[in-house]
């Protein structure tokens, strides 16, 4: 039986037909596109899937260093396995990473923009810390000046900061439910005159979309929402387009294997919708990189009542 209906006014991207169109795409086609240089496939096994994108962030460090450069990383805070595996690796191979300079994407902020404390457990700083820069042995981490994340201090100045670097080798990340690709939601769209504009668009404080709110709450607050900040410093996309390569890694999964994944729909939207800043990540159709997904992530997109 027929039911149709519109998708709520909240929503920044409201395309029934396009939503319908990628909802449909079955995990065997999930891989296709046009564009050769955006690169999809799919890591069915969980470790795997970690230990790739743990690989491809020690791999670019030893080739920066076997060609005697700098490596300029943008990073994003998740997925977070991939970090202890990758410290592991430089830690038992002894890789020197002395010439990595990292800069992070996010860091939450308050009503008023002004950033978390790196001291506060909640803020991307300490997690970053945690999972991957203090595991790497001393002798062998980054110095401390290399590591970077924006601030309500330094937002105005980010983007030059990571251009005086060098500029991103590679910028690292994921796609949000809402389509967003660092904290760059989807709302923020309606600020622009045109998407060219955007696509030039740099850090800043930016308020967090409700959908991003809830993301966040269900994955780092302990499903609180009411502890999850309302704004962010973010880098923009002009970050993101303006690196040299783009890896991002799709494992939004609600639990245990043979769970839900939050990120099922939203990664075909992104990757095979509409080209629009009403899905921030579906720009990443249009410049070369890599888009893995996990098996779960790539399921079928179904109605499920259980």
């Amino acid at each position: 039986m027929s039911f149709k209906y519109s998708p709520h006014p909240f929503l920044a991207f409201r395309d029934a037909e396009a939503c319908a169109r990628v909802r449909a795409i079955k995990k065997e086609d999930i891989t296709k596109h046009p564009n050769p240089d955006f690169r999809i496939s799919v890591i069915e096994d969980s470790a795997q899937f970690y230990a790739a994108f743990a690989l491809d962030i020690v791999s670019r460090v030893t080739s920066a260093a076997e060609e005697g450069r700098n490596l300029v990383l943008v990073l994003p805070v998740g997925p977070v396995p991939q970090y202890a595996i990758a410290a592991s690796m430089i830690n038992r191979l002894r890789i020197d990473c002395k010439h990595v300079l990292t800069f992070n994407m996010d860091e939450y902020a308050d009503d008023d923009g002004k950033t978390a404390p790196a001291d506060w457990s909640g803020s991307f700083a300490t997690a970053m810390w945690a999972n991957f820069f203090s595991r790497i042995d001393p002798e062998l981490r980054m110095p401390e000046t290399n590591i970077h994340f924006p601030n309500s201090d330094n937002i105005d100045d980010y983007g030059k900061m990571i251009e005086d670097a060098g500029g991103p080798d590679v910028c690292y990340g994921g796609i949000g439910w809402t389509g967003h690709i660092a904290f760059w939601d989807p709302h923020l769209a309606d600020e622009f005159d045109s998407f060219e504009e955007w696509k030039k668009a740099g850090p800043r404080i930016v308020k967090l979309h409700p959908i991003t709110i809830l993301q966040n709450a269900l994955h780092s607050f302990n499903s609180d929402w009411s502890w999850v900040p309302p704004r962010a410093a973010t880098i923009g996309p002009a970050q993101i387009l303006g690196a040299k390569d783009r890896s991002f890694w799709l494992d939004g999964m609600c639990g245990p294997p043979g769970s839900q994944s939050w990120q099922r729909f939203i990664a075909r939207l992104a990757a095979h919708g509409p080209v629009t800043p009403y899905v921030p990540g579906s720009v990443l159709q249009t410049v070369p990189g890599t888009y893995t997904i996990l098996g779960g992530v790539a399921e079928n997109v179904e109605i499920d009542m259980r």
